[in-house]
């Protein structure tokens, strides 16, 4: 056991050396095993990569609030993988009793608790969320010197796209549904997979960041508090009229609860925003800005950036390499003939 205990502690050093290990060095690395193998030295080409890296910052320092996100990351995984599991033998074992589409009482009364205590828990002011989600209440607004009246808000076609999009995607997954080609157990690990890319799009990558919405980083993200209900939209296909329901089932309040509650989630943070417009625009609110940032959640997308464009700086210098080995080749082959 100590054993044990001694290699997850190793495992774990090597995951935060990995989370805290700047882009720019791995590819500078890569970059000179790759001009070695070459037997090339150039020394402009080694300039030109340097330009624009800044090789002083080698390791990235870690708020509360980002290993916190670390810390969902996982644990929501490892619901969606044990739902996942679950699911898959109950396919192979029908007969099993006490399941409810799929999945056994205890794992669905566990999902239930960690969504529904996050969930309330958003209602609250509190240190350890991002600015993405807090900058709503009052305590977190700073407003900027200079700057009266309404902020130019985001444009309202941006924020219609994602939901057209959202619409699109879910609506392709109720087709399945209604079509009888998926169950409502599927259904349910559609919601904890967006769970997991939930974090993804905070940590690494954003879609509607990057495609749609064009915001700066998770703090001014117009939708940020949009992420219960995008994540429990699949449970729209599970509910039943609790009303002219003839029984009411525990799955039946499983599935209401986390609803209705991102729902109530989402109606807060959106008249929150038409009352209170100045709260969520770095233009008026100095919280907001980066110089004031203290969680940088943008560690990595920041780095992920930075990597696509130094890949392929990195493609052309190696084209540039192999085309001047061509070439030494084919003078050193020419020079041979001549002799």
């Amino acid at each position: 056991m100590p054993l044990c205990m001694l290699r997850g502690g190793i495992f774990l050093l090597h995951i935060r050396r990995f989370l805290s290990f700047d882009i720019d060095i791995f590819l500078k690395i890569v970059y000179n095993k790759m001009s070695y193998s070459m037997n090339d030295r150039s020394p402009s080409l080694a300039e030109e990569f340097d330009k624009g890296t800044d090789m002083s910052k080698l390791k990235l320092k870690f708020s509360k609030v980002y290993m916190l996100h670390y810390f969902k990351l996982i644990y929501r995984s490892l619901l969606f993988l044990v739902a996942l599991i679950t699911y898959i033998c109950s396919k192979f074992m029908p007969d099993t009793v006490n399941l409810i589409w799929g999945y056994s009482v205890p794992l669905l009364c566990v999902i239930w608790l960690v969504y529904f205590v996050e969930m309330v828990l958003r209602f609250f002011p509190s240190k350890y969320e991002s600015m993405g989600c807090q900058k709503q209440f009052t305590r977190n607004y700073s407003p900027r010197e200079g700057t009266v009246g309404i902020p130019d808000r985001q444009p309202w076609q941006r924020t219609l796209l994602v939901f057209g999009s959202w619409v699109a995607l879910n609506g392709a997954i109720a087709a399945l549904y209604y079509f009888g080609l998926i169950d409502k157990g599927v259904l349910i690990l559609v919601s904890l997979a967006y769970g997991v890319c939930d974090m993804i799009c905070i940590l690494f990558f954003c879609p509607f960041q990057t495609w749609m919405m064009k915001n700066k980083c998770c703090a001014s993200c117009r939708i940020y508090n949009w992420d219960y209900a995008m994540m429990f939209t699949p449970f729209l296909f599970l509910v039943r009229n609790l009303f002219i329901a003839e029984d009411v089932a525990l799955s039946d309040w499983f599935a209401w609860s986390l609803l209705v509650l991102s729902l109530i989630l989402l109606l807060r943070w959106e008249v929150t925003y038409r009352l209170h417009p100045e709260r969520f625009y770095a233009s008026t609110n100095t919280c907001l800005s980066c110089e004031n940032c203290p969680e940088k959640l943008c560690a990595h997308k920041t780095q992920l950036k930075s990597f696509w464009a130094k890949e392929r700086k990195l493609k052309a210098l190696k084209e540039k390499l192999l085309q001047k080995k061509t070439e030494k080749k084919t003078d050193g082959d020419a020079d041979r003939a001549d002799t």
